[in-house]
């Protein structure tokens, strides 16, 4: 059997504010493995901080339900796939908007997307109302030209 990735990675957690930061850092260790530069390794460190940080304020009404991270490697693309059974996304172009939010109360800057988008290669957003979401990110990580001089 071929295998269809070089590798791959499962994580779990709970929807706990405290576990972005965790997210952020195993997904980081994770894609070390393709030698990305410090800037990419920042690209995707951000990105997955505002996916989170969206599953966490947005799907659900309490911290005790869960986010799922499911990463992998094919050549020098990383993928990383997040999902939450929350409540699901309205209208995925309205959320997709510079500085739209749905919980302006609580002061968010409705940047997540945008920010996604700017630092990732790709950025997918499939959800239904009441079933869940699930984003999934591709960064290609560049590489570094040899000096032949």
């Amino acid at each position: 059997m071929k295998k269809l990735y070089d590798n791959e990675m499962n994580l779990e957690f709970l929807s706990k504010s405290c576990n972005e930061s965790f997210a952020r850092i195993a997904v980081a260790a994770f894609a070390s493995q393709l030698d990305p530069t410090i800037e990419e390794l920042s690209d995707i460190k951000t990105s997955i901080s505002e996916v989170v940080t969206n599953s966490i304020i947005h799907a659900y009404d309490s911290d005790d339900e869960i986010i799922k991270i499911h990463c992998k490697i094919k050549d020098n693309m990383i993928i990383i796939e997040v999902s939450d059974t929350g409540k699901g996304i309205e209208d995925i172009e309205q959320a997709r908007k510079p500085l739209y939010t749905s919980k302006a109360e609580l002061e968010r800057s409705g940047m997540g997307f945008t920010i996604m988008e700017n630092f990732m290669d790709e950025v997918k957003i499939e959800s239904i109302v009441g079933i869940g979401t699930k984003v999934t990110l591709k960064k290609v990580i560049k590489e570094e030209c040899e000096d032949i001089t």
